[in-house]
């Protein structure tokens, strides 16, 4: 990093990370030929200027988001499709954030098909989006960044590869963390039996990765390329989606392994934005995948009976928040809650 009378030339940042565990302080070096930067919406790339009055601000609140995210190692996956705007735009936001992500899904749409499984073959068809031709390998990689991969297969195939091949090749190990979705679409209460990105969550889980899968009520199936157009419907809700799923998954990072009780996922579904303007407009609330009068659930909000997911969700700007066996799709036991909600308390709301 250098600077001239009115600007700063930035090649790498330089931050230390205190461990309060260990009470260890650890350096860290962001290389900025590596990829670019968002600060506050601003790129900033190799050899970037910007005005010196500017950069320590910036660098304060990026530092921080980073501080986070740092060696944090994410793997993406859905079942609408590798191609389709949501997930590429989650992709984004999670890499200017600072974490270290690979992006596997189908080539596909395959929404709906649960757990199924298959052996991916060489496509007989165009991916979807005509993202990649007919002829293609089973699984490919986008030509600019071979962090973003396709599967031609199902959601549980694209997430097993993810784990498997992509994670030992960039990570080194396995993530920390398996994020499936946002879907384009809900996944309330038994739809989980037959939703590939719920399928796909519990894949990761039945092989010893933490995951979550998220849900939108609303959204589009469009093309990537449509998040160029920031002002259209379709963009407006990726980007309110991604800061919710952004904000859930900092808030179970931030927790010591591990980060869920072994077998289990979490079921996270958005409410439509027709009247919620921003992320900030929603609120997360602890849920059950199915209604019973007669289970006893973790105590939170003065009550030991958790409202379903499918009646809390029609309350406004809501965030449901169920967590669920990954083995059965089935509603856990109180004590199984309790370890999740400790975890992601700051963030929790009463229905």
């Amino acid at each position: 990093m250098s600077w001239s009378r009115n600007t700063l030339h930035v090649t790498t940042i330089t931050f230390y990370i205190f461990d309060s565990t260990s009470l260890s302080m650890e350096r860290t070096t962001l290389r900025l030929h590596d990829r670019p930067i968002i600060m506050l919406g601003y790129p900033i790339t190799h050899h970037q200027k910007f005005p010196i009055v500017m950069q320590f601000s910036w660098a304060f609140l990026f530092l921080t988001s980073v501080a986070l995210a740092k060696g944090q190692k994410i793997l993406l996956t859905n079942d609408d499709g590798w191609a389709v705007a949501q997930i590429r735009d989650q992709y984004n936001a999670f890499t200017a954030t600072g974490f270290d992500v690979i992006l596997s899904a189908p080539a596909e749409n395959k929404s709906g098909t649960g757990s199924s499984t298959t052996t991916p073959t060489v496509l007989a068809s165009a991916c979807e989006f005509n993202t990649c031709a007919a002829g293609s390998p089973a699984e490919g990689s986008n030509t600019t960044d071979p962090r973003i991969n396709y599967v031609n297969g199902f959601p549980v195939d694209a997430v097993n590869f993810g784990i498997q091949t992509l994670a030992p090749k960039f990570f080194g190990s396995k993530p920390d963390l398996v994020v499936s979705g946002a879907n384009i679409g809900a996944n309330l209460g038994s739809t989980v039996n037959v939703s590939g990105t719920v399928g796909a969550a519990c894949e990761a889980a039945l092989e010893g990765v933490p995951s979550i899968a998220f849900s939108g009520s609303s959204g589009s199936q469009v093309s990537y390329t449509t998040l160029s157009q920031t002002t259209a419907a379709s963009t407006v809700t990726a980007n309110i989606y991604t800061a919710l799923v952004l904000k859930f998954t900092q808030a179970l990072l931030n927790n010591t392994t591990p980060l869920l009780p072994t077998g289990t996922s979490v079921n996270v579904n958005f409410a439509a934005n027709a009247n919620c303007p921003s992320a900030s407009s929603y609120k997360f609330v602890f849920t059950r995948l199915q209604a019973s009068s007669s289970a006893t659930d973790v105590t939170t909000c003065g009550t030991d009976h958790l409202i379903a997911e499918s009646t809390e969700i029609t309350k406004g700007c809501i965030a449901t928040v169920s967590v669920f066996n990954a083995s059965n799709k089935g509603d856990v036991s109180a004590t199984t809650q309790a370890a999740v909600l400790n975890k992601i308390s700051s963030i929790l709301s009463c229905p």
